[in-house]
């Protein structure tokens, strides 16, 4: 559940900055779908530390 809440924070961040900076729509894809990356790493990740942390 973590992973996917970085994946739709992080798509939904590169959407609002690509917005901001003047972007066109394929801009706004392009910026979600690299930060989505990102964010479902990072959630991915913590959820390894949290289990490691656990077991």
């Amino acid at each position: 559940m973590i992973i996917l809440a970085g994946l739709i924070i992080g798509a939904g961040w590169g959407v609002l900055h690509a917005r901001r900076r003047g972007g066109s729509g394929l801009d706004m894809v392009q910026y979600g779908a690299v930060w989505g990356i990102i964010g479902a790493l990072l959630g991915f990740v913590v959820t390894i530390g949290i289990e490691r942390l656990v077991l």
